[in-house]
């Protein structure tokens, strides 16, 4: 018998494998692009690059056809997480029939700025991501949401549009769900880098926590109240988080973006989140950049 296991009988101690001191595997995620009416080609190596510095993600992208998605067909099952960066043609049937079981069965999803833009007319999808604007969807069906008090309800008044924005540029969020996962530990007000603050997002608008708003200044274009931006939605035994931040390249860096990306990702991946608030979170006076 070795002097190493004489030791261990005289001590008690167990002796275990190393990797059972291992890390934990890495959350498997995947990016969708490949069609978007923002830049995708310098956006998601951006996405990417923010998901492996958290370091817990092993990032994976697949990119649609330019024109007919037919074909397009990823393994959603193999992912913990959907990333959308799309904002294109319509999947096929049988892709969007995969999806919706990926996230009914308990997969996450990720919808980053634009993609809540697509597939207006793919009813739940509209219902995984809560609201959106533009691609067809219609002022009469759905509804915003607006805050009465402090909560976010469903707002059915008919609108004039459904999506829009005003000028590119900084603006404050605050924080309305500070006990979340997702926001525990974030500054009830910090200030967001250059970005589209989208506005009149309509839609199923059901089991919707909003999680962080702005104020959509009239005198920037926007339409005068506050517009929920950071949002998480039920969706079977589904995780869903849906933040409409993200325009370019200048929103993208933001600290506050980046933090809440990942931390929202986490979050539908495993219902915790793990991460620390970056020591450079933006403040309310000013934003800060991850890079």
């Amino acid at each position: 018998m070795s002097l190493r296991y004489i030791l261990l009988a005289l001590t008690g101690w167990t002796l275990v494998s190393m990797s059972a001191f291992a890390a934990d595997p890495k959350i498997k995620l995947l990016i969708i692009d490949g069609q978007n009416n923002h830049n995708w080609k310098e956006s998601t190596p951006l996405l990417k690059e923010i998901f492996e510095k958290a370091g817990i993600f092993d990032v994976s992208i697949a990119t649609a056809p330019p024109g007919d998605t037919k074909g397009f067909a990823p393994k959603f099952s193999d992912y913990q997480v959907i990333v959308s960066n799309y904002n294109g043609k319509d999947w096929p049937a049988e892709t969007q029939k995969a999806f919706e079981e990926y996230v009914r069965n308990g997969g996450g999803f990720v919808s980053v700025h634009a993609a809540d833009n697509s597939f207006g007319d793919w009813p739940e999808y509209n219902t995984m991501i809560g609201v959106g604007g533009w691609g067809g969807r219609k002022p009469t069906e759905g509804a915003y949401l607006r805050i009465k008090g402090s909560n976010f309800v469903r707002d059915t008044d008919k609108g004039d549009r459904v999506g829009s924005h005003g000028a590119q540029h900084e603006f404050l969020m605050t924080t309305r769900a500070a006990e979340h996962p997702i926001m525990k530990g974030l500054p009830e007000k910090w200030m967001h880098g250059k970005d589209e603050l989208y506005d009149r997002l309509r839609g199923p608008a059901k089991n919707v926590t909003v999680l962080a708003s702005a104020f959509s200044e009239k005198s920037k274009g926007g339409s005068g109240v506050d517009e929920p931006l950071l949002m998480v939605i039920d969706y079977g035994k589904g995780r869903v988080f849906h933040t409409a931040l993200g325009h370019g390249k200048e929103a993208i860096l933001c600290a506050g973006f980046a933090t809440t990306l990942t931390r929202g990702a986490e979050w539908v991946a495993t219902g915790k989140v793990t991460q620390e608030v970056p020591t450079n979170f933006p403040t309310a006076e000013k934003s800060s950049n991850w890079k």
